[in-house]
């Protein structure tokens, strides 16, 4: 295989060979069976090609023959680089027992998630960026089933913004006579802040060292001028990353609607759980990771996860538009049952609890205690809002796990179009 000048044909201008180890390596990442020594040769060859204007041509024709080509790409729904193939009409076809022949190995099937897979916290510390690898993979890793895929697994940015999100316990309403004023967007910054302290991008390294919650210093460039300096002191094995936490109204491709300031813009498209499937208006919360962008020669917004969230003044994740509206009619019920001396607290979880049962994400967890005798009730709130054969194999397997947990009362868009939520959640606490 070779390097070759882009959108040549690979015979008429010069061929950079790969080295034997360097093709090895590509071959088993692309085909999804290498370890993760080849996973990282690969990226970083593909990343190289980009930055030197290249292609990849195949070797499997005979000497002589216009070989097939690859092309460098970013793939971001599985936030990664890899090879496309280049196929019309006039351009040679790999042969078939090539193994450029099929479409590359993005993701595996165990990895992707479905409703019965466990939303778990992300491992290690909060850094979504890999340092490039010093070393080529020399030797082949697992032989493993090749389940290739284009679906995407939960993207590392998502689960460290919940991550975040759960350390200040934004995903917490609490009751109404816990709270000292009015709620605001300031308090909530201020708590991403405070957990933010807490919390390791990498050894010794403070997530708040590196985190903004306006967009004005990355447009005024202090972001960079701060991670510059920071990075001189970056732990060995730890790529230099900052983030940012922005109120997004809106995002369009991958520019990102900031209040009061110019919109953002990131290297890829910004990813989100509102899909054409599943429309989710804004506000957002969205987790931008700014890095080392070597197209750019230097440090630019990579990539960002925009969270969908109840309003500016309580970030709480929301799923879907459903699920924002029956939160809202629980908040409601939170206002009456406040005034008949019991408090109610609410919990919207971002990641999965246990059960003998299995693993399962209830949408609210509510608590009920009365002010007058300290009696305490607490209920599953289950926004049933999709309609298909799927959504309902799953709820048929995560509800019995729930109800391990506590009483659900699942709720319907009918429930909610007649405003009945709050009543029949008064009605299971007040029997």
């Amino acid at each position: 295989m070779w390097l070759i000048d882009r959108h040549s044909d690979g015979l008429q201008t010069r061929r950079i060979p790969l080295p034997p180890p360097v093709r090895e390596a590509l071959v088993r990442w692309y085909e999804g069976e290498g370890d993760l020594h080849d996973e990282e040769a690969g990226i970083l060859l593909v990343q190289q090609a980009r930055i030197g204007e290249k292609w990849i041509a195949c070797d499997c024709l005979e000497e002589g023959e216009a070989p097939p080509i690859l092309t460098p790409a970013y793939l971001s729904e599985a936030e990664t680089y890899y090879l496309r193939r280049l196929t019309a009409a006039k351009r040679p076809d790999h042969r078939t027992d090539c193994p450029f022949f099929r479409d590359q190995a993005t993701n595996r099937i165990t990895e992707v998630r479905s409703p019965l897979n466990p939303t778990e916290p992300p491992a290690g510390f909060f850094e979504v960026l890999r340092p490039a690898p010093e070393n080529l993979a020399q030797k082949p890793g697992e032989d493993l089933t090749d389940d290739r895929t284009r679906n995407a697994s939960i993207p590392r940015l998502a689960r460290l913004l919940w991550r975040l999100i759960d350390a200040a316990g934004l995903n917490n309403c609490p009751p109404i006579s816990h709270r000292s004023g009015p709620l605001s967007i300031k308090d909530e910054f201020k708590a991403l802040g405070q957990a933010a302290a807490k919390i390791e991008i990498a050894p010794g390294m403070e997530l708040a060292r590196a985190l903004w919650s306006h967009a004005q210093p990355l447009h005024s460039k202090q972001v960079y001028a701060s991670l510059r300096r920071l990075s001189e002191k970056w732990p060995r094995g730890h790529a230099p990353q900052a983030f940012l936490t922005l109120f997004a109204p809106g995002y369009q491709g991958s520019s990102i609607e900031v209040p009061g300031c110019d919109p953002v813009l990131v290297a890829n498209r910004v990813q989100s759980p509102s899909v054409r499937t599943n429309v989710i208006k804004g506000p957002y919360l969205v987790l931008v990771v700014v890095g080392e962008y070597p197209e750019s020669r230097g440090f630019a917004p990579l990539r960002a996860y925009a969270q969908p969230i109840y309003s500016g003044q309580r970030f709480v994740p929301v799923d879907s538009e459903f699920e924002r509206l029956v939160l809202r009619q629980i908040l409601e019920a939170q206002h009456r049952l406040h005034g008949m001396n019991i408090d109610l607290a609410i919990e919207k979880p971002v990641f999965d609890r246990l059960t003998d049962f299995g693993a399962c994400r209830p949408d609210f967890m509510i608590e009920a205690r009365s002010r007058e005798t300290g009696e305490i009730r607490q209920l599953i709130v289950e926004a049933m809002g999709f309609d298909d054969d799927v959504y309902r194999a799953a709820k048929a397997v995560t509800l019995p796990r729930m109800r391990q947990i506590a009483p659900v009362l699942p709720v319907t868009p009918r429930d909610a179009d007649n405003r009945r939520i709050g009543s029949m959640l008064m009605d299971m606490i007040l029997a």
